[in-house]
């Protein structure tokens, strides 16, 4: 059976982050703060295309990029506030309770108003925030205009001179394609305004967010991200940032790039700041059930009636999917050394969308909104049945979903 209800999470530090590819499990699927701030348009910057096949004058594609888009890029100094806890290590690298730290990322400046996105992981419980933008030594004091731990995004508002403001012109990062070659810029290991390259490795993967939910989406990519990306652009071959560096999975004892990066989708930034400046923070909607992809081996094993789908393993008391019905397992049982529950539910399709498994249910709930309905069509015992589900309102983060 492959990969039949096990999770591989490969954890490393990304300048304060760092979780593994998402495994099977998805606790409160469709799993998803923000502070108020000011009004926030978000453009995109007027530029011409960076020539991928000129080399005027001996430079390269990278080289137009890194000259195009380095002054967009900013280096963020996060002064993290002291706590009384002994020092520890969030799963995302950044210093827990004892005398505080700095946390250092890079981030994207997306208009001539100051506004950077960077991630949430960056700035998170900062008393302090600076930037420095491009190659300028000057330092600004920056103001947290939002944060959303679910996307791992963070908004921030500098109030530089205009002619320091060098916006980055922002693609679409849904056509984005397998193969292509992408830039990143950031502040590896603090060394600020370092260029990697490399390809989009792959598309639509899944990683955790800093609230224990899953991201959708994400870019994957073998340019070289390490601690200090965090929040610094990915960037097309048309010098257009596609994604937002986030985090690593990284191999052995070490925390450095191994060749499999993430990047939050732009787009999906773009939705979030549009939600910051609608309603001053964010909100994702919430499914509230644990499950696994069946395979045709793991149908054979449990006898299920369905080859493909999703086997509702748990429902999250009083939450969205219990109040519409859906049913959980009630058997306890192991295969493999893996440990999961019998009798649930089989989600075969999802508004009339026939699906495979897990990673299409957390998708169509990511892209949703609370309050949204969601036709579930389920097999119980090898009866079809129809179960429409009035989503809600995601909690902060997955260690407030209750338990059974």
């Amino acid at each position: 059976m492959k990969r039949i209800f096990k999770g591989s999470f490969g954890s490393a530090l990304l300048g304060g982050v760092v979780v593994g590819l998402f495994g099977w499990l998805a606790i409160a699927a469709g799993w998803i703060h923000a502070d108020d701030g000011k009004t926030v348009t978000v453009s995109e910057p007027l530029a011409a295309p960076v020539d991928s096949k000129e080399e005027a004058g001996g430079t390269n594609l990278v080289n137009q990029i890194y000259r195009r888009d380095g002054q967009g890029v900013a280096f963020i100094s996060s002064q993290l506030k002291p706590q009384e806890e002994e020092p520890s290590l969030s799963p995302f690298g950044q210093p827990e309770g004892g005398g505080g730290g700095v946390a250092t990322g890079s981030g994207i400046l997306i208009d001539t108003e100051g506004h950077i996105l960077t991630n949430n992981h960056v700035v998170e419980g900062a008393s302090k925030v600076e930037v420095k933008l491009g190659a300028s030594d000057t330092t600004y004091t920056a103001e947290v205009v939002g944060t959303d731990p679910a996307t791992d995004v963070a908004l921030l508002d500098v109030n530089a001179p205009e002619d320091q403001l060098h916006p980055l012109p922002l693609g679409d990062s849904s056509k984005v394609e397998v193969g292509e070659p992408v830039v990143a810029i950031g502040n590896p290991f603090g060394l600020d305004r370092t260029v990697t390259s490399g390809i989009v490795s792959a598309i639509q993967r899944q990683i955790q967010a800093p609230d224990g939910f899953s991201i959708s989406h994400v870019i994957q990519t073998d340019a070289a991200i390490n601690p200090g990306n965090s929040g610094g652009p990915l960037i097309d071959g048309e010098g257009r940032v596609i994604g937002i560096n986030s985090q690593i999975q990284t191999g052995g004892s070490g925390n450095g790039n191994v060749g499999i990066g993430f990047a939050v989708p732009i787009n999906t930034a773009r939705e979030v700041v549009q939600q910051i400046e609608a309603h001053g923070e964010v909100k994702h909607a919430y499914l509230g059930i644990s499950g696994g992809s069946v395979t045709p081996d793991l149908a054979k094993a449990l006898k299920l009636p369905e080859k493909e789908g999703v086997l509702v393993n748990e429902v999250v008391k009083g939450g969205p999917a219990d109040e519409a019905g859906l049913k959980g397992g009630d058997t306890s049982a192991t295969i493999e050394g893996a440990n999961f529950r019998l009798g649930g539910d089989v989600i075969t399709e999802v508004d009339g969308k026939k699906i495979e498994g897990m990673e299409e249910v957390i998708n169509a709930v990511n892209a949703a909104q609370p309050g949204d309905k969601m036709v579930l069509t389920v097999d119980r015992g090898g009866n079809p049945k129809k179960i429409t589900v009035t989503l809600g309102v995601r909690p902060a983060s997955a260690e407030e979903v209750p338990s059974r």
